[in-house]
């Protein structure tokens, strides 16, 4: 399950007895993680009592005695296993075929208590990276509880993490907000979701409104430079001169590394070119988002810009600035080819 669906299952369902959090979005795991426990027990004291962590390599048998353990200082036995070796192939077993046998036995005991848990007991397996979905550990888990897919947060998908968040809020954002969100999103070069739930509920204590508006964003996200790089990039795609050249100087003058503006330019131009092909070829509107790995309103956006763009002057944009980087590193060129390329982008004719 996606977070949202999963969120929203431990919100309604009744819980289960053995849940995998697995993916590398840790904030994803971590909230989850905390909603089970919360479920399951009323206080801090109280799950203290109850929790074992466990990380690293663990027997199967040895799971099956933890998990059949009744509790003594607390009504549940809740065991969390971080990163167990029990998702992982151990190198030499595939070619030994006693102890591959032994261990199958012992996995098989391990599953039949899974489908049969004691009511007492609860198993989180935790795995910091993608789980294999072939293994028979994950369908039982899978079939006998629930299993959160922690995708790594991109661009293109962050809208099921948003949508949850604007939900808990109590809250709804109009077309223009959304549009103007995944701009300043798709800026960003790492993305984090810490970063941005502080941000919203700062939003959500800001104005009383159920509606969030472009206006109303653009005033919680002034300080952050992905917006003035954003508002760049959108000058550009506008082909407004004046205003990218402003724009650029102001993020020179704000100190922000020239690597930074020229990678994020670049791929702009990239994109700009990808989706101008693209079009050529028939794919259009919000079907750019796959290819170009794009929020879809950002992408449909994206490709009416590209359209107002001689393509000879995209072609030599990108290679002048794949020249700039290599210039700006050694020392041959200064700022003005950032502003060369901008001006040509805006101005440019075939």
């Amino acid at each position: 399950m996606k977070f949202g669906e999963f969120m929203a299952s431990l919100q309604k369902a009744e819980i289960r007895h053995v849940y995998l959090l697995a993916g590398e979005e840790h904030y994803y795991i971590e909230k989850a993680q905390e909603r089970i426990l919360s479920r399951l027990f009323a206080t801090q004291q109280e799950q203290g009592n109850a929790v074992q962590k466990l990380s690293g390599v663990i027997d199967s048998d040895d799971l099956v005695g933890l998990i059949e353990t009744a509790p003594f200082f607390s009504s549940k036995n809740v065991l969390l296993l971080q990163d167990s070796s029990l998702f992982k192939e151990k190198k030499g077993e595939e070619g030994d075929s006693s102890k591959k046998a032994g261990k199958d036995k012992k996995l098989e005991r391990l599953l039949a208590l899974l489908a049969d848990m004691p009511a007492y007991s609860y198993v989180i397996f935790i795995q910091t990276s993608k789980a294999d979905k072939r293994r028979k550990l994950y369908k039982a888990v899978e079939k006998y509880g629930a299993v959160l897919e922690a995708e790594a947060i991109r661009a293109w998908n962050i809208n099921d993490w948003l949508q949850g968040k604007l939900q808990t809020l109590n809250k709804d954002m109009d077309r223009e907000a959304m549009i103007y969100f995944s701009g300043v999103v798709s800026t960003m070069q790492t993305i984090s979701l810490e970063f941005l739930d502080r941000e919203f509920d700062k939003l959500a204590l800001f104005s009383q409104e159920r509606r969030i508006t472009r206006a109303l964003l653009e005033k919680v996200f002034a300080g952050l430079p992905e917006v003035s790089i954003f508002a760049l990039l959108d000058a550009i795609s506008e082909r407004k001169a004046k205003r990218a050249l402003q724009l650029l100087r102001r993020q020179l003058n704000d100190g922000t590394y020239f690597t930074v503006i020229l990678a994020l330019l670049t791929r702009h131009v990239r994109q700009l070119w990808q989706a101008q092909v693209l079009q050529q070829q028939g794919i259009r509107g919000k079907a750019l988002a796959k290819p170009l790995e794009l929020n879809p309103f950002i992408a449909e956006r994206l490709g009416r810009a590209a359209m107002q763009f001689p393509a000879v002057v995209l072609k030599r944009n990108m290679l002048a600035l794949i020249d700039a980087d290599y210039l700006l590193k050694t020392g041959q060129a200064g700022e003005e080819v950032l502003e060369h390329a901008v001006i040509d982008l805006c101005r440019g004719e075939a």
